[in-house]
């Protein structure tokens, strides 16, 4: 398979980046609108009648947005879609990162965005050219599928194909592994989603006496406050977050720390389904000590509103959100120097509670890495039951 690739970065999706072309499959770099609402709208032909739910159009839109989101203020990315007989197959994106080398190490390249159609000349061809155009830029290995970061949306999906995914989680038809592996892809790690039950629970009632004895004492014993964010005081609150989310993550596999810029441009996505209910500060005598973020499931109203808000989109948004009986805890952390007051057991507690006086009957964690054990034992702890597995990929260039 012939391979040919230019530079690729434009901050307009234009450039002289030469075609790849694999028999009657030819990849070549997204230009002009027109053809990037095709890379946002392919997965729609691709998945109708699965669990997949379609995103807004506009907020993808805005997310690849080179000039909007902030990644690219330390990044570069090409967009590539595959095409035979002037139809869209498949779609993918390569990309070099500059705060991944810099806390991870390595000269890697990333893939990710990649749907197709089941074919494996199509998948061979799109990974082909993410490959290329890494090597292009002296890099020795490339990882994927992250859309474009291990905070975005990541992993291909590998276990649990049959259940719905939530806010923020990607969902992949089975022959994607298959045909990820037959391009001499191995795996680097798994992701676990974790479904906790509580469906049982009423107000009042007490789940994992253990659990509860921990987190009695954090405000008795340690003088540790776990109260709600105040959505009205949401700037502040984003920097009181995003100081423990890169404090509690800082030595995990594949974690980079967002900057200031990206958890803005995430909260804004975000602020529409905020719920101060399901969001926690830790803190004492004004030092903030842990944060936990919990997400209503919108994608229980985004699927049926076939990733548009015009005509009825909005109506069906305000209205639907009321509805939402599942949630997804998106992060959960303490700053390492507190970890022994008992904060997240404390954050569960509140989860528990929560749940019971809106009367939501359970939700899924964000994704734990494999190798986590003390966070996955704990979820074992709590009655737990991975229900889903993502996985991300590696291959030497």
């Amino acid at each position: 398979m012939p391979v040919r690739c230019g530079s690729g970065r434009r901050g307009d999706g234009a450039g002289d980046s030469v075609p790849v072309v694999s028999g009657a499959v030819e990849v070549r770099p997204v230009q002009g609108r027109g053809e990037l609402t095709s890379f946002i709208k392919l997965p729609r032909g691709l998945h109708p009648g699965t669990p997949w739910v379609p995103p807004l159009t506009i907020e993808r839109r805005q997310f690849l947005d080179r000039a909007k989101n902030p990644y690219f203020e330390h990044a570069e990315a090409e967009y590539f879609l595959a095409w035979r007989d002037g139809e869209p197959v498949g779609r993918i994106t390569a990309q070099v990162d500059e705060r991944w080398d810099a806390h991870q190490g390595g000269n890697d390249a990333q893939f990710g965005f990649i749907e197709a159609i089941d074919d494996p000349e199509v998948f061979a061809a799109l990974l082909g050219t993410a490959e290329a155009w890494g090597r292009e830029r002296g890099r020795a290995r490339i990882l994927g599928p992250m859309d474009f970061t291990m905070n975005d949306e990541c992993g291909l999906l590998i276990e649990g194909y049959d259940i719905a995914p939530l806010i923020l989680q990607p969902w992949h038809p089975p022959y994607y592994l298959e045909r990820i592996e037959q391009a001499g892809y191995e795996k680097s790690m798994d992701l676990l989603m974790w479904k906790l039950s509580m469906g049982a629970l009423k107000q009042g009632d007490r789940f994992a006496e253990a659990i509860h004895a921990v987190a009695d004492k954090v405000e008795s014993e340690h003088g540790i406050t776990v109260r709600n964010m105040r959505k009205n005081d949401l700037e502040a609150e984003i920097g009181r977050f995003m100081e423990v989310y890169n404090a509690a993550w800082g030595k995990n596999w594949g974690f980079v720390p967002v900057t200031e810029e990206e958890v803005r441009f995430q909260a804004k996505a975000l602020k529409q389904i905020l719920d101060e209910r399901w969001a926690f500060i830790a803190e004492r005598d004004g030092e903030v000590m842990g944060a936990a973020l919990t997400l209503p499931d919108i994608n229980q109203v985004l699927r049926k509103m076939d990733g548009r808000l015009l005509p009825l989109g909005w109506l069906r948004f305000l209205t639907g959100r009321r509805n939402i009986d599942y949630v997804r805890v998106f992060a959960l952390g303490v700053k390492p120097e507190h970890q022994h007051t008992g904060i997240a057991a404390r954050f569960y507690v509140r989860h528990i509670e929560t749940a019971a006086e809106l009367g939501v009957p359970g939700g899924e964690t964000g994704w734990i890495l494999e190798v986590n054990e003390p966070m996955n034992r704990a979820m074992e702890g709590m009655g737990g039951e991975v229900v889903k597995k993502y996985r991300l990929f590696e291959k030497p260039l």
